[in-house]
């Protein structure tokens, strides 16, 4: 069995933000530029890639994220067993796209924390820590973003209304979740 430490000790709930962790969920780092890559992406995860900017796709099992022209995140929307660090869909792509040069396919599941924030002064918060513009990612769904939180890289994704995904790389992820917290304190 394997043993991961949560990031959040407790979950954060303040009177209008709450944050929690999501784990364990599966991540794969996509990249890849030619016809056959997307192709053989459609085939295997029964999903269009998004290749709009700031864009995601969703279906029932899975979330694909635009994270630059030939990079994609896949984010499994169920949680998986802590048992086990083996997930089917990555030896899939792996033999399908990496061994074929096709592309890269790399599991990211323990490199980056995901982080659920819930509530109505979320976007307060990333305004206090990050020079984007949040006023068109707040209006649509499905919307992500590569921007900086208090100094620290962190991908968004646009969940539902007030719900925002956070994927963080875990040895920052504490120190930002005391930010946040501490931010959301002071709202």
């Amino acid at each position: 069995m394997l043993n991961y430490n949560s990031v959040i000790k407790n979950e954060i709930n303040q009177e209008s933000v709450s944050v929690k962790e999501i784990s364990q969920v599966m991540k794969i780092n996509l990249r890849g530029k030619r016809r056959e890559f997307l192709t053989n992406i459609g085939k295997n995860l029964n999903m269009i890639l998004p290749t709009e900017a700031n864009t995601s796709t969703t279906s029932d099992k899975l979330t694909a994220m635009w994270l630059s022209p030939d990079e994609w995140m896949i984010v499994s929307n169920q949680i998986v067993s802590r048992d086990t660090n083996k997930y089917e869909l990555h030896e899939i792509l792996f033999n399908s796209i990496s061994k074929t040069n096709l592309g890269a396919v790399t599991d990211v599941t323990d490199q980056f924390v995901q982080l659920e924030l819930k509530g109505k002064n979320i976007y307060k918060i990333f305004s206090a820590g990050s020079p984007f513009n949040f006023n068109e990612f707040k209006e649509k769904k499905g919307s992500t973003t590569q921007t900086v939180l208090n100094h620290i890289d962190v991908t968004l994704h646009h969940k539902d209304e007030n719900i925002v995904n956070l994927f963080v790389r875990r040895s920052f992820a504490e120190h930002l979740c005391s930010w946040i917290e501490d931010c959301a304190s002071r709202l």
